[in-house]
């Protein structure tokens, strides 16, 4: 028999070499894996090295002359509006059919008619009266003139009584002839005479002051005349121009009182928009008219006729109107703005560029304001300059960075003034932090 310990010996022998060679096996197997795995691989590509370039829009500058124009906005309103009121009190009996809000009125039109029935009755008294004393004052003239006549009469009487009473007195003092009681009666007719020659007198004398009191109370009469013709007149209330309706407050059938408006004609002949400017603005690139006048009052001097462009906010593109720069309206000192007036005339708003619809009161538009010329700056583009007022320019293709002086910044444009020169080549593209001397991709 063989021994027990040399049959596991045995068997622990052989499991020992099973093992080696299933690990040698893998091992194997693994090897020619990779090597055919590595004949499959192919070199990678060779690869060029570049030198990364920031790609930047350029444009060159040169000076220039340029006119300033100043923005605003503000609210198309009629240059005239009128509140028409009843000058006389009563019933209205008409208006015109057509009176509502919105309807353009001619000039001339009956707006509306008040009850003229007691105004009438008050013309026939004021005319009676007129007629009154003009007839007073012609039989004035002619009493004073039969009465002138019976003066001379009385005066003659007198005369002659007191001949009388001088030969009578003188008859009983020197020859006694005569009674002391007939030297009395001729002098009471000499008195009598002598009175009734002196009262007429006082009338003849006082004839001019009555007719001339006539004629005052005449010319009262005559002005009642013309105040009762105008009261008639006044019943009927005319359009004073070609306006547009824009408030009713009145009906047929209704009472209204003298004074009281009833409705609001719009002349929109000639629009107004009044526009606010910044005062440092306005200071330096308002036009002013600089001739010297004699004028005393502290108020600025006329603005020059500039032609203005007036664009309605709701459709720039499409609707855009020539007005005409007219005045200064006011100064704010609160808000620091200077208010300007620019006007346009109606054939201007109806011919609205491109068609459309005509420029109206009421509309809220943008307002384009020619000033002054700015001499010898660039312009540039707003994304070119930083807010620390400085550009990058594109010197032999590297970037470099410049400070200037900003003059005028309108909308999307900046014009500087200094720290450029011609030809320089300023990069458009709006760049955040860029390192300085950054090789460039340059595009016109």
């Amino acid at each position: 028999m063989v021994p027990e310990n040399s049959s596991k010996k045995s068997r622990q022998g052989f499991s020992v070499f099973f093992r080696v060679v299933v690990c040698l096996a893998i091992l194997l197997i693994g090897g020619l894996g990779m090597w055919r795995l590595t004949r499959m691989k192919k070199p990678p590509v060779e690869t060029k090295t570049e030198i990364h370039r920031l790609q930047v829009d350029t444009v060159v500058v040169n000076p220039e002359t340029v006119p300033v124009f100043m923005s605003g906005f503000g609210v198309t309103r009629s240059l005239n509006e009128v509140a028409v009121a009843p000058e006389v009190s009563g019933k209205v009996v008409a208006i015109h059919p057509r009176l509502e809000t919105g309807e353009v009125i001619p000039a001339g039109d009956m707006l509306f008619e008040v009850d003229p029935v007691n105004y009438r009755a008050g013309l026939k008294e004021a005319e009676a009266a007129d007629s009154r004393w003009r007839s007073t004052i012609e039989r004035l003239r002619k009493q004073a003139v039969i009465d002138a006549r019976r003066l001379k009469t009385l005066e003659r009487t007198r005369d002659l009584a007191g001949a009388e009473f001088k030969r009578i007195q003188t008859l009983f003092e020197s020859d006694h002839v005569g009674t002391r009681s007939g030297v009395e009666r001729a002098e009471q007719a000499f008195n009598a005479a002598k009175d009734h020659a002196d009262q007429m007198a006082q009338a003849v004398a006082l004839y001019p002051i009555r007719i001339k009191e006539a004629q005052s109370s005449q010319a009262a009469a005559r002005a009642g005349l013309s105040l009762a013709r105008a009261n008639l007149a006044r019943c009927r209330a005319t359009a004073p121009f070609t306006g547009r309706i824009k408030t009713v407050r009145i009906e047929k059938g209704q009472f209204v009182p003298a004074g009281q408006p009833v409705l609001t004609l719009a002349d929109d002949s000639v629009l107004e928009i009044r526009i606010p400017l910044d005062s440092r603005d306005a200071r330096r690139w308002l036009d002013f008219d600089e001739t010297p006048t004699t004028s005393q009052t502290a108020w600025f001097s006329r603005l020059k006729p500039r032609v203005c462009t007036v664009y309605w906010t709701e459709d720039k593109k499409g609707h855009q109107w020539q007005g005409r720069l007219d005045r200064i309206v006011q100064f704010d000192s609160t808000a620091r703005t200077l208010t300007v007036a620019v006007q346009v005339d109606a054939r201007a708003a109806v011919s609205a560029a491109g068609g459309g619809l005509p420029l109206v009161a009421g509309m809220f538009c943008e307002v384009r304001i020619p000033g002054r010329s700015l001499e010898n700056v660039f312009q540039l583009p707003r994304p070119a300059v930083s807010f620390e007022n400085t550009v990058y320019l594109a010197v032999d293709d590297h970037l470099r960075t410049r400070p200037v002086q900003v003059a005028r910044i309108d909308g999307d444009t900046v014009y500087v003034s200094g720290g450029l020169k011609s030809g320089d080549r300023v990069i458009t593209t709006r760049l955040v932090d860029p390192l300085e001397n950054t090789l460039l991709q340059i595009e016109e």
